[in-house]
This record gives C-alpha cells, structure tokens and sequence, in this order.
C-alpha cells in the first residue's frame, strides 16, 4: 500500500474506533461480534487547549460566562474590567473551576493608554495572545432608553467611545500579535438593537460594531484573523432578577408575569441564559470556525419577523 493511502486508512480506522461505543461479542452477539457506534461525529474537540485570550467586560454577565467556557474549552484567559474586586473573584472562581490560568487585569477600555498596557501586560504574562472577545460596553436594557430631547452629546458619545472605539482599540492592539502568529479570532458582542428600532443610541452603537466587525474581517482575513459579531437579544444574566422585579413593582404585577411577557419577544418563549451565548462565541473562537468571517450571528432565541439572508 503507497504510505499515502496507508496514512488515510490509518486515520479513517481511528476515527472509526473513536466512535464505538461498545463491543458485543459471544453469545449476545449471535452472528459474531457487534460494534455499537456513538452518534455520528461524537464529541466536537474546538482545538482550544492552550490558546490566549482577553474578554473584555469579563467580571460578569456574557463576558464571564464566555471567559469560563473559554477556560473550560482549555484556554488561558485575561479578565478586563474597570473593577478591580470584582475582577480578582471572578478570575479566582473561573480558575478553581477550570483548572487554566485566568489573569484578572483591570483597564478601562475608554481610553488608549490603559488598552495599550493592557494587552502588553496579558502578552507578557500568558505569552502571547489569539482571542479577542470584545463585551465591555456601558449597560443597556435597563432602564428607560431616553427620547431624542434627552439625547445630549455626552451620553451619546460615552456609549460610543466605550463600545465602538473601545472595540477597535482593543482590536488594534491585539492584531499586530495575531499577525506574527499567523491565526486570530476576534468576536465583537454587539446587540439585536442593531436590527430594530426603539433605541437610538443602542441602535447607532451596534450597527456601527457590526460595520467595524466586517471592515476588520476584509482587512485582517488575510493574516488569518476571522473577526465576527455576535448579537444577544434577551439574556439572562446576574442583572435580570433586579429588572424583572423593577418592571414588576412598577406595574403591580408578579415577577413571573413579567418574565411571561417578555419571554413573548422571541420565538423559543424564554430567556437565552448567557451560558448559552457564551457556547456560540466560544464555538466562534474555535479553529473549527474558519467558514464564518465578517459575519453577524444572532443569538436571540429567535427575535423579530424579519428574514436576515
């Protein structure tokens, strides 16, 4: 047999035995021996182990909750946000529960001193660096979203700055370390606001992640970098048990009845957990996700009648 083939045969016979789950043999067997197969494909090896990443908005919510399967996936993650405390204790519970390394590094990513030593410290310390996930960005969803009279330069410009320009300054200064390294993932989280209205600044904030996602995309794909967005809708987070009951005071009303009416924005009827986000930009994070570059994922539960295509 040409070692090519033989080389071929040898891979499809492992892959085969991978996917067996049990052997029968004897008099269970009857007409010899029975392989009993896993369903197709078994387990999905995402080929982190050991990669480098920063989440950005990482102490809480969708940026902790990626950060923990990041490191459950086998990365070594750096932890960003403004709070110092809180950093140190979610990096202390993601490292008990994952055995990695996680890096608490507190920076604001408003401005470009701190970015810039950010990165250089989490390039210093874990060695390098090929996974960006950008999440820091000032709240939204929770409280009432100001009228076009109460829209004054300053909160305007303080959303933007912070998760439009934080995203690229960030970006910006990871690249050049990607592109030595020949391979880079960069997921921008943005929001469904960006495909409804009734939020000006949340609409403005996230369309313009998402023109920045696919400029970035065109720019570094080449260098082997896939940039993408990812865009929760309804999402539960340590937050929601506070707005729910809020909204439930306000209206006189059981948390649980307004939890039923706002689980009525999406098509699966419930809140998407941040769990359940974080497993879609993890998965995006992946080598298994070079198909998808400069690309939007929605990660809503199914928001809205509109056809994306």
């Amino acid at each position: 047999m040409l070692p090519g083939l033989a080389r071929a045969a040898a891979e499809n016979w492992r892959r085969l035995c991978a996917g067996v789950r049990r052997i029968v043999s004897g008099p269970q067997a009857r007409m010899g021996t029975i392989f009993e197969f896993a369903p197709w494909g078994g387990s999905m090896d995402l080929e982190l182990q050991g990669k480098r990443a920063i989440v950005t908005g990482g102490s809480r919510g969708i940026g902790k909750a990626v950060a923990r399967q990041l490191a459950v996936e086998g990365a070594d993650v750096a932890l960003i946000a403004r709070g110092a405390e809180a950093l140190t204790d979610a990096a202390a519970e993601l490292a008990a529960e994952s055995g990695r390394r996680v890096l608490p590094v507190a920076a604001d990513t408003a401005f470009d001193g701190p970015v810039r030593e950010m990165v250089e410290r989490v390039v210093a310390d874990l060695g390098g660096i090929e996974i960006l996930v950008n999440c820091a960005a000032m709240p939204g969803g929770q409280g009432p979203v100001p009228a076009l009279e109460d829209i004054t330069d300053q909160l305007f410009w303080d959303d933007v700055n912070v998760k439009v320009m934080g995203y690229l300054r960030c970006a910006r200064e990871v690249a050049p370390y990607m592109r030595a390294g020949g391979w880079g993932r960069i997921i921008n989280i943005s929001g469904l606001a960006a495909r409804q209205s009734g939020s000006t600044i949340g609409s403005i904030r996230n369309v313009a992640v998402a023109a920045l996602t696919k400029n970035l995309a065109d720019e570094l794909g080449p260098s082997g970098i896939n940039v993408t967005v990812v865009h929760p809708g309804l999402t539960r987070t340590e937050k929601t048990a506070g707005i729910v009951a809020a909204r439930a005071a306000a209206a006189g009303v059981a948390p649980d009845k307004i939890e039923e009416q706002m689980a009525t924005l999406n098509s699966i009827r419930r809140f998407i957990s941040a769990e359940e986000v974080a497993y879609v930009v993890t998965f995006l994070a992946s080598p298994k996700s070079v198909a998808i570059n400069g690309d939007a994922i929605a990660v809503g539960g199914g928001v809205g009648r509109a056809i994306h295509y």
